[in-house]
């Protein structure tokens, strides 16, 4: 054991980590506390001791699994371990016989034999090396260099291998062969990783800061479902902001009574009064057209979440539009019309979710909800009206009355269904989605914030 951790400590100090003899001792009468076999105690105690900050774990974790997994030998079948480490031995000595005039090919040769310390070391002279020229370059060519003809001597080795395997004057049996080929295949492509693995310090103490905006961003790609009470909170700010903002642009886009294009004809015929004299300037007058919005909103289980968003942006856009209607349902249809127009956003949620007369023990129906629609609400439908349906078709394998949504298309002027569910899985099991888009002037995907303040800004603006 002694001489294991010796070894190791070597490669260790090889590939650049600092390790004294004091913390060697403390390791080793450590180990006498635990049971050696347990591979979890057992490297918990060597990075304790020998990896000095969470910024070298990440180092010493791939020394610790390319000296104690890739360069072991199976110990499963003790007698053949042995013979197939003689014949690694014996192999390896043929190729260090073998002619050539780069000191790099004997440090891979090494390292296919199973000692890794000669290989380490150069690795850590290219990966520290530096040009001491008298005259400073801004080039790393000599790294670069270095690192190219050593991934040189790796192929040269892998051919020289390949090529002694073949040969059949050894006395090597073709199962061993087979057996070897994998062996060197697998350290060789242990020595191209080591040559392309630049050791860099762990970033887990390192402080990162993110812009508002980076974290609106991040939490607006997450789904509606997945969010805490802080998230929600941090996301109903930000909504009042896009909220504010899109009135301030539908105020500007009508504000033109002082302003604007020139009406020439106006103007002209204002100063008649005046015998042709332009006292009065008179403006193109832009009338206000808003439209009407009716919202049926799916309120079981995870959909709840996307229709909590969606009427929450509604409620606050009332503004915008001259009308609008809500509704929520799971099979059976409530107006909350008046819940959202006379209480504060939250409270008319709170209420919805408590007090509304929802059977939330019951399983959604749209043919159910469609139909209710049809007997006491179709005169809410205009050729002003943009009738908003979120939700995810999902009916439990009840009759999805498609044609009351075709008759609800032709009295409005758009009828757009927002989905939350991924795409991927629409029409799936009891999902009717793919019957009721051949009524649907659009159906998109709304599964995070993103989404749905996209589809708001298209709607308003």
């Amino acid at each position: 054991m002694v001489k294991l951790i010796q070894q190791f400590v070597s490669c260790c100090r090889a590939a650049g980590l600092r390790i004294s003899t004091a913390e060697i001792l403390d390791c080793l009468n450590q180990l006498r506390l635990i049971e050696v076999t347990n591979e979890l105690e057992f490297r918990a105690t060597l990075r304790a001791n020998f990896a000095k900050s969470m910024r070298e774990v990440s180092h010493f974790d791939r020394l610790y699994h390319l000296f104690f997994h890739e360069m072991r030998v199976d110990p499963a079948d003790v007698a053949q371990s042995t013979a197939l480490a003689s014949q690694i031995r014996h192999l390896t000595e043929i190729l260090k016989k073998k002619e050539h005039d780069n000191h790099m090919f004997d440090t891979v040769v090494n390292f296919l034999a199973g000692n890794p310390l000669d290989f380490l070391k150069e690795m850590r002279r290219i990966q520290t090396a530096s040009d001491f020229d008298v005259q400073a370059t801004r080039f790393n060519l000599g790294p670069l260099a270095e690192r190219f003809n050593m991934l040189l001597q790796i192929s040269s080795s892998a051919a020289a291998i390949a090529q002694l395997l073949q040969d059949q004057s050894l006395d090597i049996s073709s199962t061993a062969r087979n057996e070897l080929d994998l062996h060197f295949t697998e350290r060789l492509n242990a020595a191209r990783s080591i040559l392309l693995y630049e050791p860099r310090p762990g970033d887990k103490n390192t402080k990162k800061i993110k812009t508002y905006e980076q974290r609106l961003q991040e939490l607006g790609e997450r789904p509606f479902s997945s969010f805490t009470q802080q998230e929600l909170e941090e996301m109903r700010e930000a909504i009042d902001k896009l909220v504010r903002k899109l009135k301030n642009n539908v105020s500007r886009r009508f504000a033109v009574k002082h302003r604007g294009n020139l009406d020439v004809k106006k103007t002209i015929r204002s100063a008649a009064r005046y015998g042709g004299v332009p006292v009065e300037i008179k403006y193109r007058h832009k009338s206000l057209r808003r439209s009407k919005i009716v919202t049926l909103c799916d309120v079981s289980g995870s959909v709840w979440a996307a229709a909590r968003f969606m009427l929450n942006l509604l409620y606050s856009l009332q503004e915008c539009f001259d009308k609008v209607n809500s509704f929520v349902f799971i099979d059976e249809l409530t107006d909350v019309t008046t819940v959202f127009e006379q209480k504060d956003i939250n409270e008319a949620i709170r209420y919805v979710l408590e007090e509304a007369d929802v059977n939330y023990n019951a399983q959604t129906d749209y043919g159910v909800t469609l139909r209710h629609f049809q007997r006491d609400y179709m005169d809410l439908l205009t050729k002003k009206t943009t009738l908003i349906i979120v939700g995810d078709a999902r009916s439990n394998y009840m009759h999805p009355e498609d044609a009351i949504l075709g008759q609800m298309r032709d009295r409005c002027r758009r009828v757009i269904w927002l989905n939350p569910e991924q795409e991927q899985i629409w029409g799936t099991g009891d999902s009717e989605i793919k019957t009721y888009i051949h009524h649907c002037h659009e159906v998109r995907q709304c599964s995070n914030v993103n989404q749905l303040i996209a589809f708001i800004e298209e709607l308003v603006l």
